[in-house]
């Protein structure tokens, strides 16, 4: 079964609905220049109640933060795995051990060193390659160059993934596990129910053509 990790989470409300709605996945970005942007203590607060709920792996998403604040993070905040979505090394994804994955600008770049693939699932992330952004472009990943490496490695597809769209890329890629934020949002960081509901929906359809 395709995982679905709804990212960019800021809310409360927005967490328990995308759980209620059926991801597998709920994502928390702590890059201050994102529009996504949770601080800490709210994270905190959020994770109070889905903590009660269970059965959703909570991902905290770094760019570029020390390794000391990313272990603060996931402490504080009980989450399970970091998403490594900046310029991090191989020795510092090592320094994490099995709690980290690597988010990839372009799928070319995964080839590049293959210490970066981690030992689990998600191996890693494929996103947009887009100069001067960490993610949440909007701009749709190179579909292509994931199905070739989603033939090896249970890989999580990012970028530019909407309701009308990830069926698509599920049938190119055939993922792990898809990623969205700003295709389920109703303004930037604000998450739609309606919307939310429709992605996950269309990734089960898409399920059973695959």
């Amino acid at each position: 079964m395709t995982k679905i990790k709804i990212c960019g989470i800021k809310t409360v409300d927005d967490a328990l609905a995308a759980i209620d709605l059926g991801a597998d996945l709920i994502g928390f970005n702590f890059y201050p220049k994102s529009p996504r942007y949770v601080e800490v203590g709210v994270c905190r607060g959020i994770m109070s109640k889905v903590r009660t709920i269970g059965r959703v792996t909570c991902v905290g998403v770094f760019v570029n933060a020390s390794v000391d604040e990313i272990h603060a993070t996931m402490g504080t905040c009980g989450l399970n795995l970091a998403q490594l979505h900046g310029d991090e090394t191989v020795e510092f994804m090592e320094s994490l051990q099995e709690k980290s994955f690597k988010a990839f600008r372009g799928a070319a770049d995964v080839e590049t060193d293959k210490r970066m693939i981690r030992n689990g699932e998600p191996a890693f992330l494929v996103d947009a390659a887009v100069k001067g952004l960490y993610g949440g472009s909007g701009v749709t990943a190179d579909w292509d160059g994931a199905a070739e490496l989603a033939k090896k490695y249970p890989l999580l597809l990012a970028g530019g993934l909407t309701p009308e769209n990830v069926a698509q890329a599920i049938g190119r890629v055939k993922p792990w596990g898809v990623d969205v934020a700003s295709g389920v949002e109703s303004a930037s960081g604000k998450k739609d129910p309606s919307k939310m509901k429709a992605f996950v929906q269309a990734v089960r359809d898409a399920e059973k053509k695959v």
